[in-house]
């Protein structure tokens, strides 16, 4: 008798506790959370959640400025990278509303000087989809060494990729690239007669009262502006310079986390567009990976209990800083993540901080086997490297995390350590079998050690996984001449 009453009373204090837990305030449940991903070194930034358009949670991490030791705070201001793009877009449909432009014709409507035999089959709605075919800049070899760091006039950068061959027909398929965009703030400036910063400020940033969002100019002082640092393993260095006309309008924008959540609210209004004006940046016009992607948002659903839930955001990334807004218009949540350390796992942060908002269960935080394995193999080569890697696999603080594999990949491969980078590629690949990135880096690195069989092997596959991926074609099709 006496046991069965212990038994009811841990019960009911094992229901007590869980229910606690449960009912947990979910802004210290986020804060709990991204403290332990800064302590990871996986969250140096700023961060801002809102449930039923109301703010539940907003708080810096980590420094903005490392050799002043000064920290982030909502009020830091980021480079957005491609956020940038839902701006860009959003003054296009403006322009399209006031019958100063039309989606659906060829771009030398408004740029007669492209060259006809592309312009003539590329239309607005093109650019806006990444449905152009016109390559993407940013993916040219030596991009970062050979143009980023130069200053050009918008005229002078779009003539640097106006005259390629096209990658495919207009409208056949989607190709994620900036080159659209940055035509896109071309036609903008055209047909305004006013710079792009300019259009952004009167049509965007004034009216919502956006003070500490703007075009990025590195020779400006901008007060509380972050420095932009990547990672190296665990060590630190400063982000490499890029001028910023070179991202111009695919990504070009600063901005803070209180900021991006006035422009969230914006979106529910008609401040700046008619309703359907509005509704036409979400619309999942083509399918583009794993989500469908509108007018500078890409748009999916997960599952929520029984039910769904259609997500609406953008991702970015530029030297230094990492960002995500993403939103669930159904019951106004939004979270934005702006980190200045480079790459990270934001969307893992995103879908806790999500599984949160709804009561879900969520992930904790693992640190990341990629940063203690590069410093193996760069100190100690392929074999401690590899040794590392099995005692490591299994142990629960540790996740495999693909992005990170990835980067300490390349970070091998631009040292010369080709056969540890070839270790770290295989891993990824070995964990990620559905990864086409995966395999496409690791036929990358097979091809720089000048194993071409192998190169072809992993390229074919990348390519059999991600259709869209344009560059192993170009490899492959080089290959097989030879």
């Amino acid at each position: 008798m006496k046991k069965s009453i212990k038994l009811v009373a841990l019960f009911v204090a094992f229901q007590f506790s869980s229910f606690s837990t449960f009912a947990q305030d979910k802004a210290q449940q986020i804060e709990q959370l991204l403290n332990k991903y800064n302590e990871y070194g996986q969250f140096n930034g700023s961060a801002l959640v809102s449930e039923n358009g109301k703010v539940i949670f907003k708080k810096g991490f980590g420094s903005a400025n490392m050799e002043w030791n000064i920290p982030n705070q909502p009020d830091t201001k980021f480079r957005l990278g491609s956020i940038s793009k839902q701006f860009t877009a959003l003054l296009i449909v403006k322009l399209a509303e006031e019958g100063k432009i039309k989606l659906d014709v060829p771009i030398t409507t408004y740029l007669p000087d492209y060259p006809k035999e592309n312009g003539d089959k590329i239309t607005i709605h093109h650019l806006l989809t990444h449905t152009s075919g016109i390559p993407n800049y940013t993916n040219a070899p030596n991009f970062l060494r050979d143009k980023a760091k130069n200053p050009y006039t918008p005229e002078a950068f779009v003539k640097t990729f106006s005259s390629l061959p096209l990658e495919f027909a207009p409208g056949e398929k989607f190709n994620y690239s900036n080159s659209g965009y940055f035509l896109l703030g071309y036609i903008i400036e055209k047909i305004t007669g006013k710079t792009y910063e300019q259009n952004l400020q009167e049509t965007i940033f004034t009216p919502l009262k956006m003070v500490n969002s703007g075009y990025d100019h590195s020779e400006v002082i901008i007060k509380n502006r972050a420095a932009g640092y990547e990672k190296e393993g665990k060590k630190i260095v400063n982000a490499s310079y890029i001028d910023m006309s070179i991202p111009y309008a695919a990504g070009s924008l600063y901005s803070t986390v209180e900021d991006l959540y006035l422009w969230d609210q914006a979106l529910y209004t008609n401040k700046l567009l008619s309703e359907k004006s509005m509704e036409s940046l979400f619309k999942p016009y083509i399918k583009a990976w794993n989500v469908f992607y509108g007018y500078g948002w890409s748009t999916y659903e997960v599952p929520n209990g029984n039910d769904k839930l259609t997500i609406v955001e953008h991702g970015g990334g530029i030297n230094g800083f990492k960002t995500v807004i993403s939103r669930i218009p159904k019951d106004k949540n939004l979270v934005v993540l702006l980190n200045n350390t480079g790459g990270t796992v934001l969307g893992e942060m995103n879908t806790a901080i999500r599984n949160i908002l709804y009561n879900q269960p969520f992930n904790q935080p693992k640190k990341s086997l990629a940063l203690d394995l590069l410093d193996v193999y760069n100190e100690k080569g392929v074999i401690a490297g590899t040794d590392t890697y099995k005692k490591l696999k299994n142990d629960p603080t540790y996740a495999i995390k693909e992005g990170d594999m990835n980067r300490v990949g390349y970070q091998l491969l631009q040292t010369g350590k080709k056969k540890e980078a070839i270790e770290v590629f295989k891993i990824n690949v070995d964990t990620f079998p559905k990864s086409g990135n995966a395999y496409d880096s690791l036929g990358e690195a097979y091809l720089a050690d000048g194993d071409k069989k192998l190169a072809m092997v992993n390229y074919k596959k990348s390519v059999e996984l991600d259709p869209t991926n344009e560059g192993g074609k170009k490899v492959l099709e080089e290959l097989s001449k030879k």
